[in-house]
């Protein structure tokens, strides 16, 4: 969408500010006093903000709001550099509002948190696995989702996620739309990770769909460490 991008982001939009991966990326962003990050300010988008606290008030403030409620996400979109989703619920509804308040609003990046197998590229029994346990309807749900996404002229970058944990480790491994998928699980703070390198150089990964897994977790269930 944009022709040029700036060298790090100045303004994020947390979508779903209260999910367990956005808590880390404001937890890391917010709580530096240096380095890569360090200067964001940061909008919390979500629906009863009392249970959020507050870690930077001078860099952070708090919208209460649903993506569902268009008028609220468009005025939260206003003057914003880049916008992360961290959603839950049913995902087709909120990627169009999401787009539609994106481009009325002139914010051309987004980072939008999803599951493995939009494209059926999860390989041998996991695959029908995961095909099984999600659903055809939940599944098909984030396939039209990220059509919309790939739709737009935004920048874009989807996270496709495996099963995920709590565990502290940033060990992971991304493979391309197109690619099969590899690995079962990963920690949320390896997403966490990979958004906060493009929240500090978000050029990276722009209109790309990434699968992100931790390494030596291939199966036919999901492998968990210890």
């Amino acid at each position: 969408m944009n022709g040029s991008m700036a060298a790090s982001v100045g303004r994020l939009l947390i979508l779903g500010a209260n999910g367990q991966i956005a808590r880390i990326v404001r937890k890391d962003l917010l709580g530096k006093a240096e380095g890569a990050g360090c200067g964001v300010q940061v909008t919390d988008y979500l629906r009863k903000p009392a249970r959020l606290q507050i870690i930077d008030p001078g860099r952070e403030r708090v919208v209460d709001g649903d993506v569902n409620d268009y008028p609220t996400l468009l005025a939260a979109a206003q003057g914003q550099d880049l916008v992360l989703a961290d959603l839950g619920g049913r995902f087709e509804p909120m990627a169009a509002n999401v787009v539609r308040a994106m481009d009325h609003a002139g914010v051309g990046r987004l980072i939008w948190i999803t599951g493995l197998g939009l494209y059926h590229e999860v390989p041998g029994e996991f695959g029908r696995w995961v095909e099984e346990s999600c659903g055809h309807e939940v599944m098909e749900d984030t396939r039209r989702a990220a059509r919309i996404i790939e739709g737009s002229d935004l920048d874009y970058t989807i996270i496709r996620a495996a099963y995920m944990d709590d565990r502290p480790d940033r060990d992971y491994e991304l493979t391309a739309k197109g690619e099969p998928y590899r690995g079962t699980t990963i920690s949320r703070a390896s997403i966490a990770d990979l958004i906060e390198r493009i929240v500090a150089s978000p050029g990276e990964f722009n209109r790309a769909s990434l699968g992100i897994s931790r390494p030596g977790t291939a199966g036919d269930r999901p492998v968990w460490v210890d």
